[in-house]
């Protein structure tokens, strides 16, 4: 054997030495090899008409349904688009309740995708209630009942050391969104487990329906630790691990594998909106990725960002600026003090000092009045930063005479908090008092539209964030602002993901806040508006996406090149597009030959066959 032989066999010999590269080298084999996906024309018959992506149903047309091997398999009429969304909406209207519409959505969600977001995009105002909050509250408390097939990614505590391997067998390769749940408090609901998937589910509907982003390039993902709600896994129907949720050391370590094979999947560029997690996690794992991953809390940064847009927008009505007024948080959870950093990193930029921020805002908890040395305590956390000297507390009727705020911001959680008496001290207080009711679903409402309107004598500006209809009072038309996340995390997403940014960080939120608070027009503020109408929050995406887009480039964070001059043309080129695609034969026409007569070679011609 020659030496150049032994050298090449000679680092061979020690396995032990070099364990660790074959075992990247074995890594780097599989995916390279990983058997390819179908391609659309590779697809055909009854498997076309399985696949939800491709699915055109009755739309195919004969020639289609000859070319691809379906012919046969549909009724022999053609049907437009626009026919199918006619009868899909026809049979959402007859059914019986909300519940019963979502299950209608979803099914054609398995069945016809483009079918399905088209429906929604046409009709947001209607089934955004459906799709998101309020319904899809109800939707978890019954995902037992819901659940029919796999659409994202279950992955247990049990699967630690083997993430990566779970993430790998979901089949698309360009994921650039993913919305993660440990099911740890959906909504106002609480822990609700396993049944939280459809939090994940939902968010990534809207990232198409309302942003535009593909839906091959979203992922929902449960991460399953266990539940401490007894009556969720004594369900028989319950999907989840039937056991105590796990904390401590093993949840890190579990919450830090997750995080690095996504990206080891999917890429630094990979999106991750963390959705739904406890208040004691929510925060910490924010602080804990926000600069290593490209994440965000919608909990948190989200719902900030969508106040301080209705608050902006609530000012130019007042005539007022954010430092001049007073705020009191009824609540001080993450949704509380993620909305009091924002606002007050907002009135920082109007050149007030820190200090003198935080005093303008006071929180209030199920312990009453957050002050220093109350004797129940519980003052630690992201609460900290608004603990003022002041009079313990208790009652919340006494609780605004003693502060005396000019805006009532609601994010606890528990249901007509703001009582009659509440809402007149409010009135009594204030030409025109600033209400938010902020917590979901509807149930949970601190109050609704029409009790605020009623109480204040209809001088309040009033926003919740569950739908509420129209309310008419004293021959008056007031049209309830929704403070819909809806109107930002897409936003944030689009941005994101079109310009390829590595971290999403805060002053995003705050630009995003400041773009939807502008375009909310003076007709709206009239009506009571203080955000845009729901039928026009896919253009109001564009626009605060382009925006953002801007900004990013601006301060160096983009990392898609060369930079586009026109920022709206570019977002809009890469959106999804709801229209089917055509499947017939692909040819094309070929000119005639200027020479016929010669084009072919007669048999006297000479042409020797053996050269």
């Amino acid at each position: 054997m020659s030496s150049i032989s032994k050298q090449c066999i000679r680092p061979l010999l020690n396995y032990s030495q070099y364990n660790k590269y074959f075992r990247r080298l074995a890594v780097t084999i599989t995916d390279e090899y990983r058997p390819a996906i179908k391609t659309r024309s590779s697809i055909k018959g009854i498997e076309l008409l399985r696949n939800p992506s491709l699915n055109k149903g009755m739309a195919f047309t004969i020639e289609e349904r000859q070319n691809m091997g379906i012919h046969g398999l549909l009724p022999p009429a053609v049907l437009s688009q626009d026919v199918q969304a006619l009868r899909v909406m026809t049979n959402l209207r007859r059914a019986q309740n909300d519940f019963d519409r979502y299950n209608e959505l979803m099914n054609l969600c398995e069945r016809n995708e483009k079918l399905f977001y088209r429906v929604i995009a046409d009709n947001l105002e209607l089934l955004l209630p459906i799709v998101y909050t309020p319904t899809v509250g109800l939707v978890c408390q019954k995902y037992g009942l819901v659940f029919k097939r796999p659409r994202g990614l279950f992955i247990t505590i049990h699967d630690k050391g083997h993430i990566y391997d779970i993430l790998c067998n979901w089949t698309e390769e360009h994921v650039k969104a993913i919305v993660v749940t440990d099911g740890g408090r959906i909504l106002g609901l609480g822990d609700l487990g396993a049944f939280g998937m459809g939090i994940p589910i939902g968010k990534l509907q809207l990232y198409t329906a309302i942003a535009g982003i593909p839906p091959q390039n979203c992922l929902p993902i449960m991460l399953d630790v266990g539940t401490n709600n007894e009556e969720v896994s004594t369900n028989p129907l319950y999907i989840g691990l039937r056991q105590q949720r796990v904390r401590g050391k093993q949840y890190d370590e579990f919450i830090d594998e997750f995080m690095a094979a996504v990206v080891r999947r999917f890429g630094w560029n990979c999106l991750i909106q963390f959705e739904d997690f406890a208040s004691d996690n929510a925060y910490r794992l924010l602080e804990r990725y926000q600069k290593r991953y490209c994440t965000f809390n919608d909990d948190i940064q989200g719902t900030a960002a969508v106040v301080l847009a209705g608050l902006i927008a609530a000012l130019r009505i007042t005539g007022t600026k954010l430092s001049e007024n007073t705020y009191l948080f009824v609540g001080a959870g993450q949704a509380a003090c993620g909305i009091a950093d924002l606002v007050t990193h907002a009135m920082i930029g109007e050149g007030t000092s820190p200090e003198e921020a935080r005093s303008k805002i006071w929180m209030y908890d199920v312990h009453g009045l957050i002050i220093q040395g109350r004797p129940q305590g519980d003052l630690e956390g992201p609460k900290a930063s608004y603990v003022k000297k002041g009079k313990a507390i208790k009652d919340l009727s006494s609780v605004i005479d003693y502060v005396k705020p000019t805006v009532l911001m609601g994010a606890s959680g528990v249901g007509r908090l703001f009582h009659d008496g509440v809402l007149k001290k409010m009135a009594q207080a204030n030409e025109r008092p600033i209400i938010f009711a902020l917590s979901n679903p509807t149930s949970r409402a601190e109050c609704t539209a029409e009790e605020a309107y009623r109480e204040t004598d209809g001088r309040c500006i009033f926003a919740s964030g569950s739908p509420f209809k129209p309310v008419v009072y004293k021959d008056k038309t007031f049209h309830p602002g929704q403070g819909n996340n809806a109107y930002i995390f897409p936003a944030i997403a689009l941005a994101t993901i079109a310009c390829s940014a590595r971290h999403v960080e805060e002053d995003m939120f705050l630009i995003a806040a400041q773009q939807l608070g502008s375009l909310v027009s003076e007709i709206d503020l009239e009506s009571g508006r203080i955000y845009p109408p729901v039928p026009s929050i896919h253009d109001v995406t564009v626009k605060i996406a382009a925006h953002l887009v801007e900004h990013l480039y601006k301060t160096k964070r983009a990392w898609n090149y060369p930079e586009p001059n026109n920022k709206e043309e570019f977002i809009r080129m890469q959106l999804y597009d709801t229209s089917y695609p055509y499947f017939g034969p692909s040819a094309w026409n070929w000119p005639e030959p200027h020479d016929k007569a010669r084009c072919i070679p007669s048999i006297d011609d000479n042409i020797s066959l053996g050269s």
